[in-house]
C-alpha cells in the first residue's frame, strides 16, 4: 500500500533545494527525492558561480524577471546565512569596433531588464581598472558576483531541514500516475516504495522531462525533448591578471569564453559551447586552441602553456541544434491540466542567481492550486 505525504520535491540542485525551503517555510510537509547519492551534482556544481545582474535576457522573460529578483534576494539572503559570495563586478568589453553595436544592445536590454546600475567605462578607465584587457570600449556591471554554490545548496538544505523537510538520496523516480487520491510516484533504489502526493514538483534538472513521460496522466503534448549542450572550462596557472570578470561581446562564429575568478582567487575560462548526444562530462582537449585564440581577442598576453584543463558542465536545454534557446519553462495545473503538479523545464542559466526567486514562483502556483 503507498504511503500518502503530502509535498514531494523531485530533484535536489539548487533550484529544487528552494523550492523544497519554500515550500518547508509555508508549512507544508516536504520529502526531496534525490537520484544521486549526494545532492547538486549535476547542473548546480558545474557552472561558473556568478551571481547574474540580469543582463542579456529578453524583455518580459522569466529568466530577466526572476534572475533581477532572485539576484537581489540572494545578496540579501548570504548575507544574513553567512554564504560566502563577494560582489566582484563585471566588466563587458567590446575587443574592436565591430562590436561596437553589440555592446550597446546589452546595456539597452539590461536597462529595460531592470538592471539600473551599469556604467559606462572610457578608455583610460578600462586600462585602469583591467590593464591586462585589449577594449575599445566597455561598461561596469558592480551588481554581478561570484559565490559558493555548495554553501549556498547546505544553507537551503538546513532552512527545509529545520521546518521538518527530509532528503532522500539514492531516491529516482521510476514511474508514477496521476489518480482520484494524488500523485502516485513510483520510487527506486535499495528500498524501492510507492508514494502518493497531495502535491509534486519536478525540479529534475536534466531527467525533468523523463521524469514526466514516466508519470502517466501527464500530457505528452505539453513535455518537451531533452537536449545536451557542453561547456568546457580552462583555468589559468600562475596569478590572476584580472581584477573583475570579464565578459567579451559575443560573436556569431564563437559564443565567447568568460573570464571568471572564483572565491579562492583562481581564474578560469569558459564556457564555450557544443553539442552531445546524452549526458557526458568527458573533457575535450582538443578544443584548448580555439580557447587560446578566443581569450587572446581580449587578453593577448596570454602565454602559451598558460590553459590547464579545469571541468564541463552540461545545460539542460529543450531546444537543440538550429533552435533559439528559450525560456525558462514552469509548468502548472493551468498548462497541463493535473492539479498538485508543477514541472520546470530547462532551468539552465540563470537558474542558480534566481533561484530563490524561483522557489518563491513555485510556492505561489502551489499555493493556489490547493
Amino acid at each position: 500500500m503507498a504511503e500518502k505525504i503530502d509535498c514531494a520535491v523531485i530533484g535536489a540542485g539548487v533550484v529544487g533545494l528552494s523550492i523544497a525551503r519554500t515550500l518547508a517555510l509555508a508549512g507544508r510537509e516536504v520529502v526531496i527525492l534525490e537520484a544521486e547519492s549526494a545532492f547538486g551534482t549535476h547542473t548546480s556544481a558545474r557552472n561558473s558561480e556568478v551571481i547574474h545582474a540580469g543582463i542579456y535576457y529578453p524583455t518580459g522573460s522569466l529568466k530577466a524577471r526572476l534572475c533581477v529578483e532572485g539576484r537581489k534576494l540572494l545578496y540579501q539572503y548570504c548575507a544574513e546565512r553567512g554564504v560566502n559570495h563577494r560582489r566582484i563586478g563585471k566588466v563587458i568589453v567590446a575587443s574592436d569596433e565591430s562590436q561596437l553595436e553589440g555592446l550597446t544592445k546589452y546595456k539597452k536590454q539590461a536597462e529595460i531588464n531592470g538592471v539600473d546600475d551599469l556604467r559606462m567605462l572610457s578608455r583610460d578607465e578600462l586600462v585602469e581598472i583591467e590593464p591586462a584587457v585589449a577594449s575599445v570600449a566597455g561598461f561596469m556591471s558592480p551588481s554581478t558576483g561570484i559565490i559558493d554554490s555548495h554553501g549556498l545548496m547546505l544553507a537551503y538544505l538546513g532552512d527545509a531541514e529545520n521546518k521538518s523537510a527530509s532528503l532522500a538520496l539514492n531516491s529516482p523516480v521510476t514511474g508514477g500516475a496521476v489518480t482520484g487520491d494524488g500523485i502516485q510516484l513510483e520510487v527506486g533504489g535499495a528500498e524501492p516504495m510507492s508514494i502518493v502526493c497531495k502535491t509534486v514538483v519536478n525540479a529534475a534538472g536534466h531527467g525533468a522531462p523523463a521524469v514526466s513521460r514516466s508519470i502517466t496522466g501527464i500530457p505528452a503534448a505539453t513535455i518537451p525533448t531533452s537536449y545536451y549542450s557542453i561547456g568546457h572550462y580552462y583555468t589559468l596557472t600562475g596569478k590572476t591578471p584580472f581584477n573583475h570578470l570579464v565578459y567579451p561581446v559575443a560573436r556569431h562564429d564563437w559564443l565567447g569564453v568568460h573570464v571568471t575568478i572564483d572565491l579562492g582567487g583562481r581564474c578560469k575560462f569558459g564556457p564555450d559551447f557544443s553539442w552531445r548526444d546524452s549526458l557526458d562530462y568527458r573533457f575535450d582537449e582538443s578544443r584548448e586552441a580555439r580557447f587560446y585564440e578566443a581569450i587572446r581577442r581580449y587578453y593577448p598576453g596570454l602565454k602559451d602553456g598558460a590553459l590547464q584543463p579545469g571541468y564541463t558542465g552540461m545545460r539542460p536545454r529543450i531546444t537543440g541544434q538550429g533552435q533559439e534557446a528559450v525560456d525558462f519553462v514552469i509548468q502548472d495545473h493551468t498548462v497541463h491540466g493535473v492539479h498538485g503538479m508543477v514541472n520546470l523545464y530547462g532551468i539552465e542559466s540563470p537558474g542558480l542567481t534566481s533561484s530563490l526567486a524561483i522557489g518563491g514562483h513555485v510556492g505561489g502556483l502551489v499555493a493556489g492550486d490547493r
